[in-house]
């Protein structure tokens, strides 16, 4: 026996060991994958209590157009509702008027300066 093959691992068990590395990656890709379905199947119920029918098909409309600020949204409301700091359940007009505020202060001003040059 050389010691080459001693430092050196044959082909089926290479073949093995990426196997094993698959299904391992696989098994922990499938762990966060139902992890996260049962954060979002909680977050949904929580807000199903929190929110009337119409501030929740308001806040769906919104995390079609603007997902992170939809997602941003939802964790502060349930935040100030677990902490007791606002009336639940939030109707339509509430979360309109939490919408408008936050829109205010994302607001950007933009001004576009127009500097003259002389061109010859």
């Amino acid at each position: 026996m050389s010691t080459e093959d001693n430092d050196q691992y044959s082909d089926e068990e290479l073949d093995e060991i990426l196997r094993r590395r698959a299904v391992e990656y696989q098994r922990r890709a499938e762990e966060e994958k139902k992890r996260k379905e049962e954060e979002e199947a909680q977050k949904d119920a929580i807000l199903r209590v929190i929110l009337t029918p119409e501030a929740r098909q308001r806040l769906n409309n919104v995390k079609l157009v603007k997902p992170e600020l939809a997602e941003a949204l939802e964790n502060q409301l349930i935040a100030l509702a677990q902490a007791g700091r606002i009336q639940v359940p939030i109707d339509d007009d509430s979360l309109r008027e939490i919408l408008s505020r936050i829109a205010e202060q994302n607001k950007r001003d933009f001004k576009i300066h127009i500097k003259e040059r002389g061109w010859r």
